[in-house]
């Protein structure tokens, strides 16, 4: 019998790329949550464009849990709730919804990095080694049980917050695949307590931004650089301006030449 699994995602090319492969690997999706056209995503970012290909039903997640208070029939059977870089907060009547499992991938290592700001933290702080998670949902953000943590080395010298972000995708991708195909072959995924860990929420990460007198303002600006969104930040006459060096010119500079955006 086909698993049945309802997908939260955000747009992202490794979320597109997981509900694409969870199809094709038989799951019956019974629901899509994912934010509404950004306007500024590729086609490949796309989670609705998968969901639309396929015929999968949209639906935004308080519709969700509308649906399961009425006791929708299509909800009633669910073997599995995925949050895939899902960016709410998921509430008990949809951890309690699944027949199997509630799981959340996280693109950073748990329990040392929970909440934002994975990628920023890790390289501040010199990290040598990063990772990403598979983590049973509970209702505190980032704290259930974890099924499973892959790790990898980095170099916290010449990592930015971009290149980290686009290795940890892929390899959440593979844990996510590793983990439905464990489930899909009928074994029952492990809980190993986090016990302790380190939560950064949205207050502590504006904190983390700003230069301040005494810090590394090349390691600052590498582990905020994000383009297009603010990177490291001065404030002068009560204004925030995002701090760019050197390197991070002439890589803008290479992308701006292979565009062809050359005098």
């Amino acid at each position: 019998m086909s698993l049945r699994a309802i997908f939260m995602a955000k747009h992202k090319r490794s979320a597109a790329r997981a509900l694409e492969w969870l199809v094709e690997r038989g799951v019956e999706v019974r629901a899509v949550v994912c934010p509404a056209d950004p306007g500024d995503a590729l086609d490949a970012q796309r989670v609705d464009l998968v969901a639309e290909r396929y015929g999968l039903a949209l639906s935004d997640d308080r519709s969700l849990y509308e649906r399961i208070a009425c006791g929708d029939p299509e909800l009633q059977d669910v073997d599995l709730v995925l949050s895939f870089l899902f960016w709410r907060r998921i509430e008990r009547p949809l951890i309690e919804l699944p027949r199997l499992y509630c799981l959340n991938f996280h693109p950073a290592p748990l329990p040392e990095l929970r909440g934002l700001g994975g990628y920023n933290v890790a390289i501040l702080e010199g990290y040598r080694e990063y990772g990403v998670s598979c983590h049973h949902v509970a209702e505190t953000i980032d704290t259930g049980d974890i099924v499973r943590v892959v790790r990898f080395p980095i170099d916290p010298d010449t990592e930015t917050a971009l290149s980290l972000d686009l290795r940890s995708q892929e390899a959440l991708l593979e844990l996510f695949r590793s983990v439905i195909d464990e489930v899909v072959a009928g074994h029952e995924l492990p809980r190993i307590p986090q016990g302790a860990g380190r939560y950064v929420d949205r207050a502590e990460f504006e904190q983390l931004r700003v230069v301040r007198p005494g810090d590394d303002i090349e390691r600052k600006i590498r582990a905020f650089w994000y383009p297009p969104y603010p990177g490291a930040v001065i404030e002068l006459e009560g204004r925030r301006f995002t701090l760019v060096d050197e390197a991070r010119l002439r890589e803008l500079a290479a992308i701006y030449r292979r565009a062809g955006w050359v005098p």
